[in-house]
């Protein structure tokens, strides 16, 4: 049987997040769920930026990242400047009503299947 963790949001929202490197990669701001199918759509991280200003915000497939319970951090396997020259969005221009297409961009650019393609 696998292991079975549940976790409220809001235990998520505010965790750090790092590469595989060890470099601090952001926060949690968001988790997105599509209401449709009751799965996470993707996760919203931010990114730079100085005590908050300036942060970039970035869609990650809730896939991607892996969980560190000891550390209550999520790791993400993508290189520091591969984040940095990610599609992205500021803290008061988040997009507005993101579309399948849109989570599909994200998907793909990380190398994931869209959420909706796998059982």
């Amino acid at each position: 049987m696998k292991n079975y963790h549940l976790l409220s949001a809001s235990t998520i929202t505010g965790d750090d997040v790092k590469n595989t490197m060890g470099e601090d990669l952001g926060k949690i701001e968001e988790i997105m769920i599509d209401v449709n199918s009751g799965r996470i759509a993707y996760v919203v991280l931010s990114f730079g930026g100085f005590l908050g200003i300036g942060d970039k915000y970035f869609a990650i497939p809730w896939e991607s990242l892996r969980l560190s319970t000891e550390e209550h951090a999520f790791y993400l396997d993508v290189p520091k400047e591969k984040l940095e020259n990610a599609p992205g969005f500021d803290k008061d221009n988040w997009p507005d009503n993101p579309d399948q297409q849109f989570v599909s961009d994200i998907y793909s650019y990380y190398g994931y299947r869209p959420y909706w393609d796998i059982e």
